[in-house]
């Protein structure tokens, strides 16, 4: 699939969305979550280039690691711990233009300077996260925030 992916060659806002589109089209018909997370994950990986992309998983009171791009990862995070443990807690974006300076940041690698995590609901509920980790820092913005909201609210 990576290699059927079409990236846009303009602005942020461009790839983001031609990248819905892509992701709108791929996941129409399945059914299967961890499946379209995977995808999801892969899609926005490849198209940004992030130094970490993926999806940790509500399983009880904790997230537990599922599909994802980029080197190993922390298996299972604490309810309101680190930035994805926070953005659960409290069932919002959060945007970290430098994890050094975010209280109780859990260092998977310590290659991650900015990161963004997006709540992935159902319904009324978190289900899972959305995290991203950047090798710069300050990468995130509102354009990404709004666009992976709506990444997200396609799952």
């Amino acid at each position: 699939m990576a290699e059927n992916l079409i990236i846009a060659n303009g602005g942020k806002e461009e790839k983001y969305a031609l990248l819905y589109k892509q992701i709108v089209a791929l996941i129409e018909g399945e059914r299967d979550t961890i499946a379209n997370m995977a995808n999801i994950a892969a899609m926005i990986h490849f198209t940004f280039n992030f130094w970490w992309t993926g999806f940790y998983r509500v399983c009880g009171k904790e997230l537990v690691l599922g599909p994802f791009q980029g080197p190993l990862a922390c298996s299972r995070i604490a309810y309101g711990r680190g930035v994805c443990g926070t953005a659960w807690k409290e069932q919002t974006t959060q945007v970290v233009p430098d994890v050094e300076q975010f209280p109780g940041h859990i260092a998977c690698s310590s290659l991650s300077r900015s990161e963004i995590v997006v709540p992935v609901w159902d319904n009324e509920k978190v289900i899972a996260v959305l995290d991203i980790d950047s090798e710069h820092l300050a990468t995130f913005d509102s354009i990404d925030q709004e666009w992976l909201e709506k990444i997200v609210r396609l799952l």
